[in-house]
C-alpha cells in the first residue's frame, strides 16, 4: 500500500474538506524479536480474516465524526522489517479520530489476525 497515494486520494473526496481534519495511520511491521520472550524471530506467518476485518471496518466507520478508514492486512510469511497492516482513519477532530484507531487496531489484531512466530 503507497500510504501517501492513499491520503492523496482521500484529499480528492469531494467531501473530504467539509468533514475532515485529522488523518491517523498505523503500519505495522514484523519485528525481529517475540514479545513473550523476546527471543529472535526470524519470520512471521500471518493470516487474516479479511471478512471480519471488513465488519470491524464498518462498525468504525458509524463512529461520531469518522470520515472514512482503510484497512489493508496482508497473508503470508514476511520477514522482520516487513509490513503487515496498515490502517488509515480520517475524520473531524483527535478526540473523535484517536480513540477510534487505538480500539480498531487492538480489535483487528484479537479477532482477526492470527500469527505465528517462527524462531531461529
Amino acid at each position: 500500500m503507497d500510504i501517501t497515494k492513499a491520503i492523496k486520494d482521500l484529499k480528492q473526496r469531494p467531501d473530504f474538506n467539509d468533514n475532515v481534519g485529522m488523518i491517523l495511520i498505523h503500519n505495522g511491521v514484523v519485528r525481529n524479536w517475540s514479545r513473550a520472550d523476546r527471543a529472535t524471530v526470524s519470520a512471521l506467518e500471518v493470516t487474516p480474516d479479511f471478512d471480519k476485518i471488513e465488519t470491524l471496518r464498518q462498525e468504525y466507520l458509524q463512529k461520531d465524526g469518522i470520515f472514512e478508514i482503510i484497512i489493508k492486512a496482508f497473508s503470508g510469511t514476511f520477514q522482520p522489517g516487513d509490513d503487515l497492516l496498515y490502517i488509515i482513519v480520517a475524520g473531524d477532530i483527535r478526540e473523535n479520530i484517536k480513540p477510534v484507531l487505538a480500539e480498531l487496531l487492538d480489535r483487528v489484531k484479537a479477532e482477526a489476525v492470527t500469527k505465528r512466530e517462527i524462531f531461529s
